[in-house]
């Protein structure tokens, strides 16, 4: 039997909102029917294993404040076996279903490429025996390669052959890994995948390589017979000044552009996605429009600070935004909820943990209750529809269905009177928000 870490904690359960219970939901009741599915199946809560089990606290300015009972054994299989243990029994009490993970978050890389899978291959037989004795489930892995120095210039991207078939290999144990404990998707998060200067910077040609590595990748997986769904996480810049996939609108480009849209969809990061001077629910927007709305992963960012800080979700009209999005586009292609996101360095108590994640899956909880709310009930969705009535018959239903020709439009307007202004009623919209929150 192993040990327990998070000693004290029972598993998590919904209370309901009157309850004064820190440790339990307000909110997330996983068997609550909303727009005709369960929470659970809406929603598909996820733990990041880098964030819980990884994340000390450390930032530029000093080291890790959080002591991990996980981390003390100085053999690194055994370690990566105590942050597995841990991992589950975290996951268990908070009654998820899913996890997702970095290759080097399950285990330390070792000293060449032979010695990292061996310990990969190790530590995955360990992770299928805890996924078999507790139902939890891989939502998606993906590979780290960003970290280690030699990625220093890219990945896939690095102007040296040499590191893109590092990249390649590592990429091949992570996805071995990931089909080898059932993983239902992928991701590919380009961290370097950019330039710093465009003065040494063949970006057409990076990008090329980069939609090759793509391709190799996705035709690798496919013959070892993963079925699931290939993941583009956005980011505009950090670490890199400029990264490739800067958001949703330039990743569905690059998609479309070399062939790859059929077997990738976009996993949106909503700290991502105001780093690039955008709304979450903009980026869920362009993302469903182009049938690519796959994944989320769930934070937010300080509005103060200009850099990804990874906190957890407490925004409600900001998710509530979202899941209107979220709802109207019927939900995620393939993937779920991941909670990208970390507790702040001066939270300590093993608890803070727990805290974090109920928080969060509240906020997404209470949100969708809303956005159900303000969808069935309200006037909201025929408000919008009524802005763009003159396109629903006549001339503008031609437009629509390309009957018309640019001289048409001309002949319109030339005999039309002069046309009224019509009100966008921007501030009844957000009051409708307001009132169903």
């Amino acid at each position: 039997m192993s040990k327990e870490y998070y000693k004290g904690i029972d598993k998590i359960k919904f209370e309901g909102p009157g309850s004064d219970n820190p440790l339990a939901f307000k909110y997330y009741d996983p068997e609550k029917v909303v727009a005709g599915k369960t929470m659970k199946e809406h929603f598909k809560f996820a733990i990041a294993y880098w964030h819980s089990f990884c994340g000390v606290g450390s930032d530029p300015f000093g080291p890790g404040t959080q002591n991990f009972e996980w981390d003390k054994s100085p053999d690194p299989v055994q370690a990566a076996k105590d942050k597995a243990d841990a991992a589950f029994e975290f996951i268990s009490k908070m009654g998820f279903e899913y996890f997702c993970f970095h290759d080097y978050d399950l285990i330390k890389e070792g000293s060449n490429l032979i010695e990292s899978e061996k310990r990969l291959n190790t530590i995955v037989e360990y992770i299928k025996e805890k996924k078999a004795d507790s139902g939890i489930k891989l939502l998606w892995g993906t590979a780290n390669c960003f970290s280690n120095p030699r990625y220093m210039n890219g990945a896939a991207t690095n102007p040296n052959f040499n590191i893109v078939a590092r990249a390649g290999a590592q990429v091949k144990l992570a996805l071995d890994a990931t089909i080898a404990l059932n993983g239902e998707n992928y991701v590919f998060w380009g961290g370097r995948e950019g330039y710093m200067s465009l003065l040494n910077t063949d970006m057409g040609r990076e990008l090329d390589h980069m939609a090759q590595f793509l391709t190799m990748a996705k035709d690798y997986a496919r013959a070892q017979g993963f079925t699931g769904t290939f993941f583009i996480e956005p980011k505009p810049m950090e670490p890199m000044k400029h990264q490739y996939d800067f958001d949703s609108a330039t990743a569905i480009g690059f998609l479309k552009e070399y062939g790859l849209e059929k077997d990738f969809k976009l996993n949106i990061e909503v700290n991502h996605a105001t780093l690039a001077q955008h709304t979450m629910q903009h980026e869920l927007a362009v993302a469903a429009k182009a049938g690519m709305l796959g994944s989320i992963d769930a934070n937010r960012g300080d509005y103060q600070n200009g850099w990804d800080t990874d906190q957890f979700p407490n925004n409600i009209q900001e998710t509530t935004e979202a899941m209107l999005v979220f709802l109207e586009s019927r939900g995620l292609r393939g993937g779920g909820i991941n909670f990208d996101a970390k507790i702040r360095r001066n939270s300590t108590d093993i608890e803070d943990i727990f805290y974090a994640h109920i928080g969060g899956a509240d906020t997404f909880a209470r949100a969708l209750i809303t956005a159900d709310k303000i969808i069935s009930s309200s006037s909201y969705s025929e408000l919008r529809r009524k802005r763009y009535q003159t396109f629903d018959s006549g001339k503008g239903k031609d437009f629509e269905n390309g009957k018309l020709e640019l001289n048409d439009l001309y002949n319109i307007a030339k005999d039309s009177n002069e046309i009224s202004l019509e009100s966008g009623k921007q501030e009844l919209f957000e009051n409708i928000i307001n009132q169903y929150i």
